[in-house]
């Protein structure tokens, strides 16, 4: 192969890997609008010594998760719904990240709660 034909395919390969991102392959958050509204949501513990199960509400607006009680959450949703999200509730801290549909979501968490490194799944509800 020469080095124009060379050129030539890195270059194409490049413009595809554009169009890849411009036709939603790679989704970006305008295409997580999908995901708005009010979510109801539910950890579960299934590592360390923290309560059973933590429930609480939350808001997706145009592909940010935001808090609706007294949680601060930080995160975002893609346009395919994958979720990853920070929460800071007075001394409690964790992440979480997972996957919502149009209905209805879960995924995996850990943090600190109460003093405590926890860890387990959590599952969503569009409300």
């Amino acid at each position: 192969m020469t080095r124009q034909m060379a050129l030539r395919s890195a270059g194409l390969s490049l413009a595809a890997l554009g169009m890849m991102a411009l036709t939603g392959l790679n989704p970006g958050p305008a295409n997580a609008a999908g995901f708005d509204g009010p979510w109801s949501v539910t950890i579960v513990t299934q590592s360390g010594n923290c309560d059973a199960a933590y429930a609480f509400p939350m808001q997706v607006v145009g592909g940010r998760v935001i808090a609706s009680g007294g949680t601060a959450m930080a995160g975002r949703v893609s346009g395919g719904g994958a979720v990853n999200v920070s929460l800071t509730q007075g001394a409690s801290n964790g992440r979480a990240s997972g996957r919502l549909s149009a209905t209805s979501g879960s995924g995996r968490w850990s943090g600190l709660l109460a003093g405590s490194k926890c860890s387990g799944r959590w599952e969503a509800t569009r409300q």
